[in-house]
């Protein structure tokens, strides 16, 4: 990393916020961005090359942490140098500030799929005391309500002043994202190191019954934990007309990755911002089988992207965006990684390239199809 937060870059096609300047420049420093002008830099700016200049991403839901901790089932990493390995991936992907989605559930009879948040958590926060992370780390609390002791797990975590996001959680099978059960053994077989089918019926029968049992209650313990804390809540896989009265409720302010046309219109109309996936937009198509992010961006149904389980991805997705959706400008598409998800957990400092923001930001080489980032500062400082 290098040691100053101080840098020009010229001949660049910097990106803002509500324009593309086709050949600018951007001067950094203390860590803000303090210049931004057209046509030719000052002397002694860095050459861009041409190469695209955009704010650092910000990354609202990614559990991709999970890889580096438990690279394969029953096989458990050393949780710092886990969360070193998945900062580094991040940073090189153009990610700048990221929150962590943790699992926040332990589940009988399926040790893999719990997600150890404390234990997680705490890497974390090793990780930023020690000065070892490129990106800015903040906790998204993925609370699945139907599980009988989520509400006493969440309320070890949500003080934290880190944690930025509470989501409502619920994947019991025949609802929601997971209303085809093959769809959901087929992703438990994967997680789980190879149940059996007689060992998924026993789990997806308890799944049944803790949410017949706890998740009404586990739902208002939940959202209260999160107001009493000024946490943002997100709703996720919201499928139904009740599902988006349910958000509307608890005062939802991000839909994670909505499954139906109908209920993207609803959350839409209720001002609540509609969160998808990247790897959606980059393969066509969600890989199960719900409504295409591309679908809802053509009917102006798409405010944020995520990168979910491939951190290149978003990238890659805001700047196709465009190619897809033709109403849809460059920097429209970028606010949807950048401005979009800062606003909606409220990092008014970061998240557009703006004289006295934050200076998170990226210099992208776009290689045909493919964008590689080739350097990254965040506040000013050189990091990748």
């Amino acid at each position: 990393m290098s040691d100053t937060n101080e840098a020009v870059l010229g001949n660049a096609r910097i990106v803002l916020a509500d324009r593309v300047i086709e050949r600018g420049w951007i001067a950094m420093s203390g860590g803000k961005v303090a210049e931004i002008g057209d046509g030719a830099a000052p002397a002694g700016a860095q050459d861009a090359g041409g190469d695209l200049v955009m704010p650092g991403l910000i990354e609202l839901h990614t559990d991709h942490l999970e890889v580096h901790y438990m690279p394969r089932p029953k096989v458990h990493w050393d949780p710092v140098a886990a969360v070193i390995s998945y900062d580094g991936q991040l940073a090189t992907s153009g990610i700048t500030t990221v929150l962590d989605s943790l699992r926040v559930w332990r589940e009988e009879g399926a040790p893999d799929a719990d997600g150890q948040a404390e234990i997680l958590a705490a890497a974390i926060a090793a990780a930023r005391d020690g000065g070892l992370l490129r990106a800015d780390h903040f906790l998204h609390l993925r609370c699945e309500i139907p599980m009988p002791n989520v509400i006493e797990e969440a309320r070890g975590l949500v003080d934290r002043p880190d944690v930025r996001l509470v989501s409502l959680m619920d994947h019991t099978p025949g609802q929601r994202q997971f209303r085809d059960e093959v769809k959901l053994r087929d992703y438990y077989r994967g997680k789980s190191g190879g149940l059996t089918d007689a060992e998924l019926d026993v789990m997806f029968a308890r799944r049944v019954a803790y949410q017949r049992e706890y998740a009404e209650t586990n739902m208002r313990g939940i959202v209260a934990l999160a107001h009493a804390h000024n946490v943002p809540l997100a709703s996720h896989d919201d499928t139904t007309d009740e599902n988006v009265r349910d958000a509307i409720r608890d005062r939802v302010v991000v839909a994670e990755f909505p499954t139906t046309m109908e209920a993207a219109r609803g959350l839409h109309q209720a001002g609540i911002g509609i969160l998808m996936g990247a790897p959606n937009v980059v393969r066509g198509g969600s890989h199960s089988g719900n409504i295409a992010a591309v679908d809802l961006a053509r009917e102006g149904l798409l405010d944020i992207l995520s990168s979910d389980y491939i951190p290149s991805s978003l990238l890659m997705a805001a700047l196709q965006l465009p190619e897809r959706v033709p109403t849809i400008d460059l920097a429209t598409a970028v606010r949807t990684v950048t401005k979009r998800p800062a606003e909606a957990v409220g990092l008014g400092d970061r998240g557009e390239i703006a004289v006295g923001k934050r200076a998170d930001v990226i210099r992208v080489h776009v290689a045909g199809q493919v964008p590689v980032v080739r350097s990254v500062w965040r506040a000013g400082q050189r990091v990748a």
